[in-house]
């Protein structure tokens, strides 16, 4: 009789250690997916809206909170989160680059910590991105607003050129004194794009317009940003586009300081990027005339989707325009973007769309147009 019941508490004993082996052996999937991956080739979305799957980027020396083209990639990035059950700090990530010498030491990082995608956000970041991409071809990656070769990195570009030429249609119908700005970052082939773009919109609309054109050398120098903003007011500039990232910011602090002073007189900043009504808010006020929405964020969160399906365009180039509505003119203004400004957007949309009108995206290209007007 005893022997049955050690025989009977021996056998409970191991029943009960089975069970809970199994439940920890269960569990190597929940701890998210910042984990030890390793590298995939797009891995699989399960119940768990991709638990198995983890996506991160790496952002220019602008940071994920400079109000424009990185935070617009940060916010895909939450959104395609939110939408497949991912933790922020496991599932999707970002690394935050303090200067030019971040980009790598943050994709390796990433790649060390198993994101099976991660994106480089800018240009900048080509150089970073094709190097470790080349070192690790069982991760996959992805540049923004840059083309670059590797068979695992899909390049995500923009038509800029067109949203900034209505963003030109826009400040051509706006200006008073005929005289507009523009403010670039870096002086460079993808910011002339804006360039060109802009000019080439407002001398549709007026070719005697005269478009004043400088550069930060710098998508994070507000206080650079800021100083530009005032020259170009004080000579009678009364609408600047800027393209420029958080240098930006400047320009919108320097038109919010003139309209705090003299709340009659009518300066005017158009965006970049996404929306940026918010930051021009000022009392009663708003300096923000318009912005030039690029859908970093739906850019961002479709590749990341892709590649979460298996379905990863690895080697290619996506290129997103006014055709696509990636590219857009923000009408949160209301009462700055009268109707007849309006009207004239969306009739060279139109043009545009059916390819009535070429929109130049160089210099080069630039002068040609205006010739021909």
């Amino acid at each position: 009789m005893l022997k049955n019941r050690r025989f009977i508490l021996v056998f409970a004993l191991l029943l009960s250690l089975g069970l809970v082996l199994a439940a920890c052996g269960g569990s190597s999937n929940e701890e998210g997916s910042g984990g030890d991956n390793g590298g995939s080739e797009g891995g699989e979305s399960g119940e768990g809206g991709g638990s198995d799957f983890s996506v991160a980027m790496v952002t220019d020396i602008g940071g994920v909170d400079d109000k424009s083209f990185n935070q617009s990639a940060w916010e895909g990035l939450q959104a395609f989160g939110e939408e497949n059950g991912l933790t922020e700090g496991e599932g999707f990530d970002y690394a935050q680059s303090e200067s030019d010498a971040d980009y790598t030491t943050n994709l390796n990082r990433l790649v060390r910590q198993g994101y099976n995608l991660i994106f480089g956000i800018g240009y900048l970041l080509q150089p970073a991105i094709e190097e470790v991409a080349g070192q690790y071809p069982d991760t996959n990656f992805s540049i923004v607003d840059a083309v670059a070769e590797g068979d695992n990195i899909v390049s995500i570009t923009f038509k800029e050129h067109q949203g900034s030429f209505l963003a030109g249609v826009a400040a051509a119908h706006k200006t008073e004194s005929d005289q507009i700005g523009f403010v670039g970052g870096v002086d460079g082939d993808l910011i002339n794009k804006f360039e060109a773009g802009y000019v080439a919109g407002a001398k549709s609309v007026n070719p005697d317009i005269e478009v004043d054109v400088q550069y930060a050398e710098s998508f994070a120098a507000a206080d650079k940003g800021k100083l530009i903003a005032s020259n170009m007011y004080s000579k009678g500039i009364d609408v600047i586009y800027h393209a420029s990232g958080a240098t930006g910011n400047g320009v919108f602090a320097q038109a919010k300081d003139i309209k705090k002073n003299n709340p009659e007189e009518n300066v005017w900043v158009i965006g970049v990027d996404r929306d940026q009504y918010e930051e021009g808010q000022i009392g009663e006020n708003n300096v923000t005339l318009t912005s030039m929405v690029k859908r970093v964020d739906i850019a961002v969160q479709d590749v990341a989707t892709q590649a979460m399906n298996g379905e990863f365009p690895g080697g290619e180039v996506i290129e997103y325009g006014l055709a696509d509505d990636a590219i857009s003119i923000a009408r949160t203004n209301e009462e700055a973007l009268t109707e007849d400004i309006l009207s004239a957007i969306e009739e060279w949309k139109a043009k545009i769309v059916n390819g009535e009108v070429e929109v130049p995206s160089t210099r080069d290209e630039l002068k040609t147009y205006v010739d021909s007007l």
